[in-house]
């Protein structure tokens, strides 16, 4: 294991610093444009080019440039929202997404308003599908970042830190623990469940909102 391990990360880490930061950025512009969010995984990206971080400058301009990416990537979203948002929604490729996801997207940040931003950044297909909505809902664009900004910063944080700490461990231990290849993949793993855990407690609140209708705060939350 460690010798598979060893070689993962030396093909990473072997990827200039700068074009891997940057192809990071780019690929986290897309994963958080609309239907795009769906196929690139934005987690994957964000673990991989933490493995490669060999300081903190390093990381502090991975997470900046994940960062930077996936508020290019909303601000797409909003403004495709803003401008084509019906046109889109009924397009082949909307349709494709399926009503209920366009439902359950107008009624989150119906009952939710602002968290509903931040949340959704780390909930499947409602991170690509909420830029969008709220591009339609009438929100003010800086309303929008100022929930969204945070969100992609801890989400940007979270996974470039437990990689990076992951891999530092992995190299320290790697020549004199026949098992380090083992508890590097174990700690990625757990994390990954971890992250796994917490969407679904989210999407389970979410879900029972939706069922109880009772308890909507209504768009009020929505207005500047």
């Amino acid at each position: 294991m460690n010798e598979f391990v060893t070689w993962l990360l030396g093909v990473i880490q072997d990827v200039d610093p700068v074009l891997r930061t940057l192809l990071a950025g780019v690929a986290m512009a897309f994963e958080t444009s609309v239907f795009l969010g769906v196929i690139v995984p934005g987690d994957t990206v964000a673990i991989a080019a933490g493995t490669a971080v060999g300081s903190p400058v390093e990381g502090l301009a991975l997470v900046g440039a994940i960062v930077a990416g996936s508020l290019l990537g909303e601000s797409v979203g909003f403004w495709l929202g803003k401008t084509f948002g019906p046109a889109l929604r009924a397009s082949r490729l909307g349709r494709r997404l399926g009503e209920r996801n366009w439902d359950r997207a107008e009624g989150y940040l119906s009952r939710r308003g602002g968290p509903a931003i931040f949340l959704s950044r780390f909930l499947p297909v409602l991170h690509s599908l909420v830029p969008l909505t709220v591009g339609m809902s009438g929100m003010r664009y800086r309303r929008f970042i100022a929930w969204t900004l945070p969100a992609c910063v801890l989400w940007a944080s979270a996974y470039v830190t437990v990689a990076a700490l992951a891999a530092g461990s992995y190299r320290q231990m790697a020549d004199n623990l026949h098992q380090a290849g083992y508890l590097f993949v174990a700690v990625i793993v757990a994390f990954i469940l971890l992250t796994y855990v917490i969407k679904r407690i989210i999407a389970r609140s979410e879900r029972h909102h939706l069922e109880h209708p009772g308890h909507r705060h209504g768009a009020s939350g929505m207005e500047d």
